[in-house]
């Protein structure tokens, strides 16, 4: 399911929100015109914990063969880092892998990164979204010590914001668009249901992956500890006090099979 939006307005600009899209747009084109830079900003497991010595990563790249063109499999040393190695935890969480990959993570943030924020605070949530960032890389590192692959993308972070929105807004309404091959559904779910559903796909998905390296070049366990660290850090701050929520409530009206028309009513 991809979200489309929800039905909980924000009181707040959410400044943070806005800073962390623009800090990993500028880093995706700061990846997109220098090569290197990804994988001397990623995290590499091996890397961080045995130092700048020896750690081999492995490249895909073309070799001319009697036969042709053939994609071969070499080995060369990592490049150095250009930060701390212990910083790459947080450095890796603005990187991503591709157009999707960023679009894909900047939307989910855009859809309920400023319900966070506007129950946390704006100081609040950057120290929140930093710590959910740093969260996910330490699970990945714990889980995948000796992997030599470059660990890159916002999704253990953002995937801290959805676990927290789940805490905070068990019942809001999220419209979704449901792709079944060639149709296409329009749905509206609730909150609990969404998240609920893709932390069990991570957690899913994990659990497979364990002791494969390479599963798919996911690290489905950043999710998850991101997603976690998101909802223990909303339990330990509502003994702080939260602000209060907003309240809307949203009816559906039928459009002659059209897409539903959804009006909202409010209250603080």
């Amino acid at each position: 399911m991809i979200p489309l939006r929800d039905n909980i307005p924000s009181r707040t600009t959410p400044i943070v929100n806005y800073v962390v899209m623009a800090t990993c747009a500028g880093m995706f084109l700061l990846q997109l015109s220098t090569a290197d830079l990804t994988e001397q900003l990623a995290m590499i497991p091996a890397r961080v914990l045995e130092g700048e010595g020896d750690v081999m990563v492995r490249d895909m790249v073309e070799v001319s063969t009697r036969y042709g063109v053939e994609p071969r499999m070499t080995e060369r040393p990592a490049l150095p880092a250009v930060v701390p190695e212990w910083l790459t935890l947080l450095t890796c969480t603005f990187l991503h892998g591709g157009w999707m990959h960023f679009l894909g993570n900047m939307w989910f943030l855009w859809i309920f990164g400023d319900n966070v924020e506007d129950r946390l605070g704006h100081g609040g949530y950057a120290a929140f979204y930093v710590g959910c960032g740093l969260a996910a890389s330490a699970t990945h590192l714990a889980l995948s010590s000796g992997s030599s692959v470059p660990t890159i993308g916002a999704s253990g972070a953002i995937a801290g914001v959805m676990g927290a929105y789940l805490l905070l807004y068990p019942r809001a309404q999220v419209l979704s668009l449901l792709p079944l091959f060639v149709f296409i559904q329009i749905l509206v779910v609730p909150a609990w249901l969404f998240l609920g559903i893709w932390f069990a796909l991570q957690l899913l998905q994990g659990t497979f992956a364990i002791g494969n390296l390479q599963s798919g070049g996911v690290a489905w366990w950043a999710h998850v500890g991101g997603f976690v660290a998101g909802v223990v850090a909303v339990l330990l701050w509502r003994e702080r006090g939260l602000r209060p929520p907003v309240t809307e409530r949203l009816s559906r009206v039928s459009s002659s099979g059209r897409s539903p028309i959804y009006l909202r009513r409010r209250s603080y």
